[in-house]
């Protein structure tokens, strides 16, 4: 088992962070298209090839992001019509999210078996995801899914603050 670790509150203005391993070693690098349409986040290995992409969808009247692993796309997350709590959806071929996703505490099952986990974690520098790896050939796909989350979470928390105000 392999456990990754992504900081909290990830999406700054630059739209740059890390995916760390227990050792605080880097393993993939992540940047955001800040100001850019459509918005995306490529994830970076250590050699700094694109081994993902996060895609915002422009024109769709709920929001919508592509998942992309090595050039194929795995998942999508989708936003259900809902008047009152916001609802999401996961369409992937043979995935699925288990758990609070909205809260960051869920397992990823692949034909139902687990083959990782995501939680919070508070004493590792400052607040993080620390995601496990129980399948290390799903590792670029569940760490894509974990940046999809917080990416789907972010847009939602910008959409409600320019509501209320």
């Amino acid at each position: 088992m392999k456990q990754l670790y992504i900081k909290q509150k990830v999406f700054s203005l630059s739209g740059k962070f890390t995916v760390k391993d227990q050792q605080e070693k880097d393993i993939y690098y992540v940047e955001g298209s800040f100001m850019q349409i459509p918005k995306t986040f490529s994830i970076m290995n250590t050699k700094r090839n694109e081994v993902a992409l996060i895609t915002k969808k422009v024109f769709s009247f709920l929001p919508k992001f592509f998942v992309e692993v090595n050039g194929r796309e795995v998942l999508t997350i989708n936003k259900e019509f809902s008047f009152f709590k916001a609802r999401y959806t996961i369409d992937a071929a043979g995935i699925e999210v288990n758990g609070n996703w909205w809260d960051m505490d869920f397992q990823v099952l692949q034909h139902g078996d687990v083959v990782g986990k995501v939680s919070k974690e508070w004493f590792t520098w400052g607040d993080s995801y620390k995601v496990q790896i129980l399948n290390e050939e799903m590792e670029t796909i569940i760490i894509a899914l974990v940046v999809a989350i917080d990416c789907v979470r972010a847009d939602q928390a910008a959409a409600s603050s320019t509501a209320t105000t």
